[in-house]
């Protein structure tokens, strides 16, 4: 018997997928086909299931709990996957079916699939309560609380992280099910995290192993931010890291900068190798940690936290030429946080950058010239000292003078040598300059006062004569 697809279109296949499920329904009344019989069925449908249209009993109420019942109630693992497979892509073809399968009840028997040790069962199970999380009516308490999802899944990242341990250095390769399934928990983890914030302290024994697989993993050059390692990164973007214990995991005492050393090399590789549309969705998420663990580090960590600002701020180096010209990360940071086409990722940068400078206005702009602080304090209507421009290095030689707007220090400024100008452009340059100032003050982001008006009123400035301009 031939139970080949054989290509069937319209009314043929809705009356083959009609003939199957009807036999893979039967067989959970009274068992009526062999396990050879039933495996086929299975796969045939998941053939069908694949485009939707004149598939429509796969994705009803009845359907749904034929292959959930075939999925978590059968004794034969092949068939068990081969039904986790068509129940995993009807979820995600027909958002509707998700509810479906939470009114029936079976969110429990996924999460018991999660202790199997079988990455098949990883992944599938991962899959189908991915899926359940956009459910509308779905218990996400109840899944950590009574069916203990996050203890599977931490179990589940143990498992992936032991590849890694000491006695197993020599691992080569990279099991291609292991990956999916590994990125099918690690997406669980930041769904649930996401949407079930009051649980997320649940998911703190992750911690170590999602460290462990970021630390050991290797990153591509071309790709530093392909899965996993971007899910990875994800992952732990809502974990309560500020925890004590946490604390100690993520700052180990005899080598504190391991973590935050790896986040600034994933962050140094990306930075060179991706364009703005892929710095938009991939390298935010990335700063987004970074600051993360930078405020825990200010908390508790005193040596890592030194470590990132002087990884990320400019030094005396970059300063030898306006700032953000150079290939260093730090100027690669600063020409990311004024690109307009990546808002998301330039936001991220420049709040990571007035953090780092401990949010305050003048160190912020002594880090980064005002050139580049100018546009996010105005964003965020973060008020301006009177002196902000009146800025020093706040890092390597405090004692430099530094060029407030560009950050690079004055003896490495070039000399350029301009005609004097006459008295008649002075004043027109003066006149020029109060506007700029007028219109600044106006804003009321800034509170200057217009050094113009001001030279009138000390008597160092004095307006041309008649004689004079008409000379």
């Amino acid at each position: 018997m031939s139970l080949s697809a054989g290509g069937l279109t319209g009314s043929a296949k809705l009356a083959d997928v009609t003939r199957l499920m009807n036999k893979l329904s039967s067989d959970l009344q009274q068992a009526s086909l062999s396990s050879d019989e039933r495996d086929a069925y299975l796969e045939q449908l998941k053939v069908y299931g694949r485009d939707p249209n004149n598939a429509d009993p796969i994705f009803t109420k009845e359907g749904i709990e034929t292959l959930a019942r075939h999925a978590f109630d059968s004794t034969s693992l092949t068939t068990s996957k081969n039904a986790l497979r068509c129940l995993a892509n009807a979820m995600f073809l027909k958002p509707d079916t998700r509810q479906i399968f939470i009114d029936l009840g079976y969110e429990a028997k996924a999460c018991d699939k999660l202790k199997n040790d079988n990455r098949d069962d990883e992944f599938l199970a991962s899959r189908i309560l991915l899926l359940s999380t956009y459910a509308p009516n779905i218990n996400l308490e109840r899944l950590v609380d009574q069916y203990h999802v996050a203890e599977r899944i931490c179990t589940n990242l143990s498992r992936h992280a032991r590849q890694y341990t000491t006695e197993q250095k020599g691992i080569k390769e990279v099991d291609p099910m292991g990956d999916m399934a590994l990125s099918e928990s690690l997406k669980l983890v930041y769904n649930l995290t996401q949407l079930c914030p009051q649980r997320r302290a649940a998911f703190s024994p992750a911690l170590p192993h999602i460290l462990m697989l970021l630390d050991k993993r290797d990153i591509p050059y071309t790709k530093p931010l392909d899965p996993p390692i971007s899910l990875l990164i994800n992952s732990l973007l809502n974990l309560p890291l500020e925890h004590e214990d946490n604390v100690n995991i993520l700052f180990p005492k005899a080598t504190p900068n391991l973590n935050t050393d790896r986040l600034i090399e994933i962050l140094d590789k990306s930075t060179k190798v991706y364009a703005d549309v892929d710095l938009e969705t991939l390298v935010s998420p990335l700063v987004a940690l970074i600051h993360k663990v930078y405020v825990v580090a200010t908390q508790a960590a005193h040596d890592a936290k030194q470590n990132m600002e002087k990884a990320l701020l400019p030094n005396t180096e970059d300063r030898k030429q306006p700032l953000g010209r150079g290939e260093s990360l730090s100027a690669r940071l600063l020409r990311l946080s004024a690109d307009h086409t990546a808002p998301q990722a330039s936001n991220a940068v420049s709040t990571l950058l007035f953090e780092l400078s401990g949010n305050d206005v003048r160190t912020f702009v002594h880090n980064i010239g005002y050139g580049y602080a100018s546009g996010f304090l105005v964003r965020h209507k973060i008020p301006m000292p009177e002196d902000v421009t009146e800025a020093r290095s706040g890092s390597g030689d405090e004692s430099a003078n530094i060029n407030p707007i560009t950050g690079q220090t004055l003896e490495s400024e070039p000399t350029v040598e301009m005609p004097a100008m006459t008295d008649e452009e002075k004043e027109r340059e003066a006149e020029r300059l109060f506007v700029l100032f007028e219109r600044l003050r106006a804003t009321g982001v800034m509170d200057v006062t217009n050094p113009v008006q001001a030279a009138v009123q000390s008597g160092r400035f004095e307006e041309l004569d008649d004689d004079a301009e008409s000379d």
